[in-house]
């Protein structure tokens, strides 16, 4: 986004991780001169309240006082940013434009539900933004990132994992998968990424890899893949030597706390792109 694009005001959607500090700090070193966040009750790190101007929590599900909120304070734009656990987006307890909402949605996946919630604020004159709006120093292009480099053997998994991911992520399985020498140990669907990396891993014995894609079209303004310090730990808890990304489509946070991870414990990052390209 360029300085003449720069908002007056954003608000944040805000989930569970570091990805709303990382957008909030970044959103405010572009120029942004208020910050408006929607957080959640067990998601939203608290202290997230300290580096904006307003903030009002919320139970899952109060789709309309948020809306209201937004609008009180002058929210024209929009960012979801973190997660929401999958339990929490299946054991709603929706206001009625909630339930409105969800009794117009057919398929009960996150993508149908955000898309729908990004149609509501649209209703109230609240544009629904890339989640990586102000984060693209944060996209890692082609190659290594951090981290051993890869054997031989490891780039054909690699390659062979983007595959398979590519394909899981266009049948809307998920966007994940754990491989090991030509062989699919693992894919990711409702249980989320971190439980498909230690089955993956329980199986691979220490040889495993985690391959994460995009999904074709994917809609970057609330699904946005993400490499963070945490999803480190838990690949080198489960045994997972290397994190294959989609380049210029994945988004890593911590950066230096990811590179120091990676070279404590032996864990390789690299970015790959759809045509091969490393």
């Amino acid at each position: 986004m360029s300085d003449s694009d720069i908002l007056s005001t954003v608000g944040m959607i805000a989930g569970n991780g570091i990805y709303p500090e990382t957008f909030a700090r970044a959103a405010r070193a572009a120029g942004v001169a208020k910050i408006v966040v929607a957080a959640f009750h067990d998601e939203t790190e608290p202290h997230v309240k300290e580096l904006v101007d307003a903030v009002d929590w919320f139970r899952v599900g109060q789709l309309g006082k948020m809306i209201k909120f937004f609008k009180e304070q002058g929210v024209e734009k929009a960012v979801m940013v973190g997660q929401i656990a999958p339990k929490n987006l299946f054991d709603l307890r929706p206001d009625l434009r909630t339930l409105k909402m969800l009794g117009r949605v057919k398929e009960r996946n996150a993508e149908s539900l955000f898309g729908a919630i990004g149609e509501e604020l649209a209703k109230d004159g609240i544009e629904l933004i890339s989640a990586t709006t102000y984060l693209d120093d944060l996209l890692p292009e082609p190659g290594h990132v951090c981290g051993p480099e890869l054997s031989e053997r490891q780039e054909e998994d690699a390659a062979f994992g983007f595959r398979i991911a590519k394909e899981t992520s266009r049948l809307d399985i998920g966007q994940t998968v754990v491989v090991k020498k030509g062989t699919v140990l693992a894919v990711e669907a409702f249980e989320g990424t971190n439980e498909a990396i230690k089955r993956g891993g329980n199986l691979g014995k220490g040889e495993a890899m985690m391959v994460k894609v995009s999904k074709p079209n994917q809609d970057f303004r609330f699904d946005v893949p993400v490499v963070g310090p945490a999803t480190i730990e838990i690949a080198t808890e489960a045994g997972v030597n290397a994190i294959i990304v989609e380049a210029d489509c994945t988004l890593l946070l911590g950066k230096e706390e990811v590179v120091r991870l990676c070279d404590q414990h032996g864990v390789t990052v690299m970015a790959r792109s759809l045509d091969g390209a490393e």
